[in-house]
């Protein structure tokens, strides 16, 4: 009898052991489950996707090289650039030797010879594209950033070369080892031959020969809540409490971390003071961070882009550009929306900022508009420039709030050297007069 008392006793001691450890693990019934993720972010509600770094890295454009001054830009999403892409991939890359950017007339070899040419803007550093890419890890170039990649054939000696750009501008990097052919090479070329014409200016920007039809969606939008946030950014929310500021917008705080909400701007604002201090973070390990961040506190709504803003020992800046298919969403002082930026400390997320807006998926409408190309763009350059110096010119979505939904309208962004910028309007394909209209693949979602 006794024997069997204390196997009773036990069994319980067990089961009471076993339910107070769910309790702590779980939390009390009808509250959000809290999992620990391999970096220690605590993970929450689902509100987005989750992506590898591997989805967050890829050129802004590929630019394909025809010989005798002729050129196609392809961009994000079109059915060219993935497939070439995904075929670059996939090649190795190897032996690398560094020589000096004035090593070579590249204006001259850009014109002349066949080539693919990946653009990466602000650069990616090469342990970043070891992971999309076939590199073999080379002491020369491991602790690079790389803002271009150039694969072309040497017409006079039918060679292909394979080029890797440094984003300091003063070094070139070429793959004495890679396998392609010329015969790759030249076949990757020849899918830009029925694509638009476009025209090297100054050896700066590329403009096309003619007008190119895209379009203008309107699509589904919708907000995260602030109870949403505060539940996805606090151990315990229940502990936090509001402040309201001057301007309007609102701050919750748990004494550690704060959030501060700007509904007029539908945007927030995330600050950890707590994350650890300067010495010893490292850049890539602090992107890793970073999307693990996002992916457990908030997710991705659509394509993003990594761009490395800065990095030190003290901290690393990174922001995520949001494309919607071939062409990235601007994120302005008037209208905060396209971004998600982050401020990471050792691996730790320091400062969050994103919009609280987010694509919902489909579209409600769409209709077809065109982007001015040859003699029309040149002079509106001229005039948009007032004799700047223009650094680049790229096709962009300005979004624009409407109802349930935001209006995506095609722009084109023009960057001067200076550091300032300028849009040039799409016009409706119905009230284009006088333009030569080149059906494009630039609107196929991403």
């Amino acid at each position: 009898m006794k024997e069997r008392l204390k196997s009773w006793t036990l069994v319980l001691l067990v089961a009471s052991s076993l339910v107070q450890t769910y309790f702590l693990i779980y939390r009390l019934p009808g509250s959000d489950s809290v999992l620990t993720s391999e970096t220690n972010y605590v993970k929450t509600e689902s509100m987005g996707q989750e992506k590898k770094i591997e989805n967050l890295v890829f050129p802004d454009r590929m630019l394909i090289h025809q010989g005798e001054k002729k050129h196609t830009v392809f961009y994000p999403g079109v059915t060219f650039y993935d497939l070439i892409y995904r075929r670059l991939e996939s090649r190795s890359f190897n032996n690398f030797q560094r020589r000096s950017i004035q090593s070579a007339d590249w204006a001259r070899i850009r014109s002349e010879n066949e080539g693919i040419e990946l653009s990466f803007s602000g650069g990616v550093p090469v342990s970043l594209l070891e992971r999309v890419m076939r590199l073999t890890p080379d002491s020369v170039f491991q602790g690079e950033t790389i803002n271009r990649i150039w694969i072309y054939i040497d017409e006079k000696n039918a060679k292909p070369h394979a080029l890797f750009f440094s984003a300091r501008g003063d070094v070139v990097y070429e793959a004495n080892q890679f396998d392609m052919t010329v015969e790759d090479i030249r076949q990757h070329v020849n899918f830009g031959k029925n694509a638009p014409l476009y025209k090297l200016v100054n050896n700066q920007y590329y403009i096309p020969v003619n007008d190119l039809e895209t379009v203008q969606p309107v699509v589904y939008a919708g907000l995260f809540t602030t109870e949403q946030m505060q539940r996805n950014l606090f151990f315990d929310p229940g502990i936090t409490r509001n402040i309201q500021e001057k301007d309007g917008s609102q701050i919750y705080t748990d004494s550690k971390r704060s959030l501060q909400i700007k509904q007029d701007q539908r945007w927030m604002s995330y600050t950890d003071p707590s994350a650890p201090g300067a010495d010893g973070s490292s850049p890539i390990r602090d992107v890793l961070a970073a999307v693990d961040f996002v992916n457990q506190h908030g997710g991705w709504d659509a394509s993003y882009q990594m761009k490395l803003r800065s990095s030190d020992e003290n901290r690393t800046s990174v922001m995520f550009q949001q494309y919607y298919g071939a062409y990235p969403v601007l994120d302005t002082p008037s209208f905060r929306f396209g971004t998600i930026s982050l401020q990471i400390q050792q691996e730790t997320a320091s400062v969050y900022d994103r919009s609280l807006l987010y694509l919902k998926g489909g579209e409600q409408s769409s209709k077809k508009v065109l982007l001015p190309g040859g003699e029309v763009l040149e002079k509106q350059l001229q005039t948009v420039g007032e004799g700047k110096t223009i650094r680049d010119l790229a096709p962009v979505y300005q979004p624009e709030l409407i109802n349930d939904g935001l209006k995506l309208v095609p722009e084109w962004r023009v960057a001067f050297s200076d550091g300032s910028v300028a849009e040039i309007h799409a016009v409706p394909v119905t009230t284009a007069s006088n333009t030569t209209s080149t059906k494009s693949d630039q609107e196929t979602k991403r």
